[in-house]
């Protein structure tokens, strides 16, 4: 699984992370995706690893603004995550 953290500028409220959560949904396939207007940021979960270039691509005609991106792995984790050795 990986997880694709984007710095994003321009997003002022929650309609803001509505469009921005939409325009990455029609774009990749995503396992989920959440946005903070907050943070600035969209969180992506996915199976499948999404180029910096394609972000780029899908938000411009948002009009939002991806300022960094940043990759790492991450494992699936689940109720029953115990039976594979995951302590907690």
């Amino acid at each position: 699984m990986n997880r694709i953290t984007v710095k994003i500028d321009g997003m002022m409220c929650g309609m803001c992370e509505s469009h921005v959560n939409d325009a990455i949904r029609r774009a990749f396939p995503v396992k989920k995706v959440t946005s903070s207007h907050a943070k600035g940021e969209a969180v992506i979960l996915t199976e499948t690893d999404i180029s910096e270039e394609a972000l780029r691509t899908a938000l411009a005609p948002t009009g939002y603004q991806v300022l960094q991106v940043r990759k790492e792995t991450c494992e699936k984790k689940g109720l029953f995550g115990f039976l594979k050795g995951d302590k907690r």
